[in-house]
């Protein structure tokens, strides 16, 4: 079709003419609303932009926690891992605290027995000590 009769018959139809690609001969285009048409390209960028998970989650254990909290935070977790993230667990100590560091480290252990159940997990740092407490980094399997 010639490009004025195609502009002539975009314009009376209220839409405008939108060239989709220039790579073949002739140009291919078509009339529809130009701010829609740029609309929908803005939405298949921010689709194809928009990073899925690969981040570091934390969750912070407690010295004296509870099981029914433990279990929550594992649930949590385990969200975090479904959704391809990788989960830091900080058993946090103060005080006192810091000098019975087996009980610690078996509250992390047993928490990632409870979070084990929930989901296939694998150890990308091991429990490691550092000054105000115990941390490790889990992974999805």
């Amino acid at each position: 079709m010639n490009i004025f009769n195609a502009i002539d018959l975009a314009k009376s139809k209220g839409l405008d003419l939108i060239q989709v690609t220039e790579k073949v001969e002739p140009p291919v285009c078509r009339i529809a609303n130009y701010g829609k048409y740029l609309y929908t390209l803005q939405k298949k960028e921010k689709k194809i932009k928009k990073p899925v998970g690969g981040e570091l989650k934390e969750i912070r254990l407690t010295f004296n926690i509870s099981p029914h909290d433990m279990e929550t935070r594992a649930t949590q977790a385990k969200k975090f891992l479904e959704d391809s993230n990788k989960v830091k667990i900080n058993m946090s100590l103060r005080g006192r605290e810091k000098a019975m560091g087996q009980f610690a480290t078996d509250k992390v252990k047993l928490f990632l027995e409870k979070l084990n159940l929930l989901i296939p997990i694998k150890i990308e740092r091991e429990l490691k000590r550092e000054p105000r407490g115990f941390t490790m980094i889990v992974s999805k399997q």
